[in-house]
């Protein structure tokens, strides 16, 4: 029987006709970790909606009665679907014009509220994980972020619990030394965000600037398809120069700013003419901006158009 592309969660008869009632199906069930493991991993929303079809099709051809555990069976195979996809794009990545970002995420506000939650998923966080291995980040975000037993990575990975425990412990050491230790105050960031996107919209450098961190430093992703910093921009009036240039070229005239919850944090979203444009997010230190980061890569904009749920 040919597999058709269907919505995330529903199945087919051998009939043809939808199976209507999804809240039994364990992909239905589950698809919010699914989707929060292959994001996780990736980076991507796109490639982790990619995963999760992809997976949709092995659940759907599976023997049912032989999967015990259709979680764990799931969860094995978006971690390994990603895995395969993560290896085959650092090729590509490596060739990447510019600054790499992860893809940015439209979170709800709630998650924001759940500080070791919004942690896993900051852009900080995210572009730490990108200095893993492959095999590194898919042990540390079973481990660290969904508490799976060494044991059942192993399982869910193929490899020997002792080694396992190996990459567990090599990964955290990597993440703990470069793990952002950044403000986490709500108030404060809600405050500064409201100044900065003041002082952006009226082009006032020196009001930047006022809220730039002596050692700031921002990344811009244009992969090549839209004009941005080739290179990380350093210091305070290189940066506040730079973003506000940036804003003021004639094509981005009308652009507006609005503040949304993206990966968990409070930063802002551009738009321009209706469109979803670009995402600004930051890290606080001591109540200024330390990492500015904005993705403006139209193919890797696809999480800005809706909320999604993370576990």
């Amino acid at each position: 029987m040919t597999v058709e592309a269907l919505p995330c969660g529903w199945r087919r008869s051998d009939h043809g006709v939808m199976d209507g009632r999804p809240e039994q199906d364990p992909y239905i069930e589950h698809r919010r970790l699914l989707f929060a493991t292959a994001y996780r991993m990736l980076g991507s929303v796109a490639d982790a909606e990619d995963v999760l079809q992809d997976a949709w099709v092995a659940w759907s051809t599976a023997d049912r009665d032989a999967v015990h555990h259709p979680k764990a069976y799931l969860v094995r195979t978006v971690t390994n679907l990603s895995l395969n996809r993560l290896t085959s794009a650092r090729a590509t990545r490596e060739t990447y014009v510019g600054p790499w970002l992860p893809e940015p995420l439209l979170t709800s506000p709630d998650i924001a509220t759940e500080t070791e939650l919004a942690d896993t998923v900051s852009l900080a966080m995210m572009v730490v994980l990108e200095t893993l291995s492959p095999v590194e980040r898919a042990v540390f975000m079973l481990r660290e972020v969904f508490g799976y037993s060494h044991a059942e990575i192993a399982e869910t990975l193929g490899r020997p619990e002792p080694t396992v425990r190996q990459i567990a412990h090599r990964a955290r050491r990597h993440v703990q030394a470069r793990r952002p230790r950044f403000d986490a105050d709500e108030a404060r960031r809600r405050q500064v965000t409201a100044r900065f996107m003041r002082a952006c919209a009226g082009g006032d450098v020196n009001a930047v600037m006022e809220l730039l961190a002596p050692d700031v430093t921002a990344w811009s992703d244009g992969g090549g398809k839209v004009t941005a910093a080739r290179r990380p921009v350093h210091g305070v009036d290189h940066v506040a120069r730079w973003i506000v240039g940036f804003l003021a070229k004639p094509a981005l005239a009308g652009l507006t700013m609005e503040p949304a919850v993206i990966n968990g944090e409070l930063g802002l979203l551009a738009t321009l003419d209706g469109h979803t444009v670009g995402a600004l997010s930051f890290d606080l230190d001591g109540g200024h901006i330390a990492n500015l980061r904005l993705q403006v890569n139209p193919d890797k904009l696809s999480g800005l158009t809706s909320v999604n749920g993370l576990v």
